[in-house]
């Protein structure tokens, strides 16, 4: 057998790491001095080593690993950076704990900001000097792309989505064929024949994005939103083209895809004349198209973007839909992903719509900005080299979900849909995993249709 064939048959990034170049170590430190901004080059001096953030980690707390503590992560890159931008690195690298960038420490760069991270925040928030920990990983994930060193299962997810228009690679027709199949079930569910599902309908208030998995995997997730904006008498459409509401180039760190991403949301709602872009139940969707993307793209949309949880709550407030929460009768708990409430700021909105959607609310302990993280996020779920550490971690969440007694576990999250569908059969919980929308389409009042 040749060495050729064998090289093959290696995985993808571990024959990029054994053959990393100097010109893939340029490019590397090339693209860190790029995106290296005053705020980051001041955090490199700012961990006191006080290990609080040891305790914030969920990594940390479920495999005790010393490369699971953020500020280790941190000081992997903040080392770097210290050699090549201070005096202090450049003449005395030993005192100043700074070091050259060698195949190594990429290596554990890799290993470390991609399989031991989440990117979930929680870190930053208990952070006692205020170092934007995931903010840095972040960045230092992005300088590894401009060397390929993306794990090539979470790079392919960012590829099908930039080349095929959604992360999941569904052809135009499929999702055609998906969205009539589901406006004929909500014909049948409202008892309505004149229920539509639109597609490109222009001048509509509403432009709703949408995870792929949904159509792909969860259809019923799709009806229930529809069933929501049925109720509402909402004007609504879904785009033809350009329906995800996924960003992986989030966690990817690409910039550039990932602003091209965001950017084609921005446009389908601008060529539909659409008042308000609607991002479904999605965590870093939201963060990325909601908070990123106009860093990204350094414009604004000159439209609001909002969650789909912000416009059910509205439409509750506003007397549109009515909830019976004794259509739910089993004790239900919230898990809060961490783009969309510790990052994204929608917090109040899904459990408004729980408490009257359901019998029997519970919280889990921390809740809110201090949740943890279910492990889903940072790009995890696609990242498959490092599912045993994922559901390890994972563990945290589990035990939380497991002490509040709750039969079903509510998630405004596909990803975090995943991973909890994942814990539940590891942990052997015993629950039902639906989503927010979900939760609250079953509680739904229907008015009869009109006669005609």
């Amino acid at each position: 057998m040749t060495m050729e064939i064998v090289a093959e048959k290696k995985d993808a990034l571990e024959v990029k790491l054994e053959t990393l170049s100097e010109a893939d170590l340029q490019a590397i430190l090339k693209e860190l001095e790029r995106r290296l901004s005053a705020d980051e080059a001041a955090f490199v001096h700012s961990c006191v080593r006080c290990g609080l953030c040891a305790d914030s980690c969920h990594y940390y707390l479920a495999n005790g690993e010393l490369e699971d503590i953020p500020a280790y992560k941190l000081n992997l890159v903040a080392k770097v950076i210290k050699g090549l931008f201070t005096a202090g690195g450049k003449i005395a690298p030993g005192w100043t704990g700074a070091r050259k960038l060698d195949r190594d420490l990429v290596r554990q760069w890799v290993d470390t900001l991609f399989g031991r991270c989440s990117g979930c925040g929680r870190c930053t928030i208990n952070c006692t000097s205020g170092i934007n920990i995931a903010a840095m990983i972040r960045m230092a994930r992005g300088a590894l792309a401009a060397a390929d060193l993306v794990p090539p299962e979470l790079q392919s997810t960012v590829m099908t989505a930039v080349n095929q228009g959604n992360n999941m690679g569904i052809p135009r027709q499929e999702w055609l064929d998906t969205v009539a199949w589901i406006e004929e079930e909500l014909q049948a569910e409202t008892q309505d024949r004149n229920a539509r599902i639109p597609i490109d309908a222009k001048g509509v208030q509403f432009l709703y994005t949408v995870n792929p998995r949904e159509p792909k995997f969860f259809p019923l997730s799709l009806l229930a939103a529809a069933k929501v904006f049925h109720a509402a008498g909402a004007s609504w459409t879904f785009s033809s083209d350009y329906y995800d509401v996924t960003n992986y180039g989030l966690y990817s760190g690409d910039d550039a895809y990932a602003g091209m991403l965001s950017d084609r949301l921005y446009q389908a709602t601008a060529d539909l004349g659409a008042e308000v872009l609607v991002l479904g139940e999605c965590g870093h969707g939201f963060n990325a198209n909601r908070w990123e993307a106009p860093q990204w793209l350094h414009k604004r949309p000159p439209f609001p973007v909002k969650s789909v949880l912000e416009i059910i709550a509205a439409f509750v407030s506003q007397g549109r839909i009515r909830l019976d929460p004794a259509r739910n009768q089993a004790p239900v708990t919230l898990h809060d992903p961490c783009n969309l409430v510790r990052y994204g700021g929608v917090i109040e909105e899904q459990r408004f719509l729980l408490k009257r959607a359901v019998a029997d609310f519970r919280e889990m302990r921390p809740n809110r900005q201090k949740n943890y993280c279910c492990g889903g996020g940072g790009g995890q779920l696609s990242m498959t080299r490092y599912a045993k550490r994922r559901l390890k971690a994972g563990r945290i969440k589990a035990d939380q979900i497991r002490k509040t007694g709750a039969k079903i576990v509510a998630a405004p999250c596909h990803n975090c849909i995943d991973q909890l569908s994942e814990l539940n059969r590891e942990y052997k919980l015993g629950l039902e995993v639906k989503t927010v929308v979900e939760v609250v389409a079953n509680a739904l009042v229907l008015e009869p249709p009109a006669q005609l």
